[in-house]
């Protein structure tokens, strides 16, 4: 696998972020992170909340900066939930989940952009399982991770020859993304599910192509995946 440049990770601090920061590491990149958190490793990192337009931009300028003005890729790993049906979740929580998914998504997308048309860089967007498949009790999840799906087919097709752009859609995975749910959200013991750091291999895998030949969308879940197909 070829070296992977300066690559910017929202949620660096944890879950998929995280283990993509140590793939991207191994595999003689330079991580650069976007979080709410402080990452464990000493990466670069910049603290900006992605339900902010403002300072999800003015995050990967800060990087882009630190990085002597290059951005080779970009991974939008950060993501929330907000569990329950419609009339249950308040409006701030609802809506922050789209905020936080799909517009913190696209803000730091926007804000790449000049940095990774200059390299031929690839961005590689996080959807989901749910992104494709709607389930009850997850309308602000469904419709910000839909939106990731549309937001980044169109993406594809505005960007082709001058980036690389690349649907990651992954099924559940053991991290700390359940942990704050009651327990009829929770996945039960005995569900399967992926370990982040073999999800991470495949976005490395993505980073990693030469101009012009683009992974278009990939899904990546465990054999027995209950959201998938």
């Amino acid at each position: 696998m070829s070296t992977l440049g300066n690559i910017v990770i929202t949620g660096g601090a944890s879950g998929l972020g995280a283990a993509t920061v140590e793939v991207v590491r191994e595999n003689g990149g330079t991580p650069l992170v976007i979080d709410r958190a402080k990452p464990k490793s000493d990466v670069e990192f910049v603290e900006a909340d992605l339900s902010d337009t403002a300072s999800a931009e003015a995050a990967v300028n800060e990087l882009a900066r630190r990085a002597g003005g290059r951005i080779d890729g970009v991974f939008t790993a950060a993501g929330t939930d907000a569990c329950g049906t419609l009339d249950e979740v308040s409006v701030a929580d609802w809506e922050r989940v789209v905020h936080v998914n799909l517009l913190g998504t696209v803000a730091v997308v926007r804000a790449a952009l000049p940095f990774l048309k200059q390299s031929k860089g690839t961005v590689v967007t996080c959807g989901s399982t749910l992104g494709i498949k709607a389930v009850s009790d997850a309308t602000a999840y469904c419709a910000a991770k839909f939106g990731v799906v549309g937001f980044t087919r169109a993406l594809a097709t505005e960007t082709a020859g001058q980036i690389g752009v690349t649907l990651l859609i992954p099924g559940g995975m053991h991290t700390a993304f359940f942990d704050n749910r009651t327990e009829q959200y929770k996945p039960p013991p005995d569900a399967k599910l992926n370990q982040p750091e073999d999800v991470a291999r495949t976005v490395a895998f993505v980073l990693s192509q030469p101009p012009g030949c683009e992974i278009r969308e990939l899904v990546v879940c465990s054999s027995e995946e209950s959201s998938w197909p």
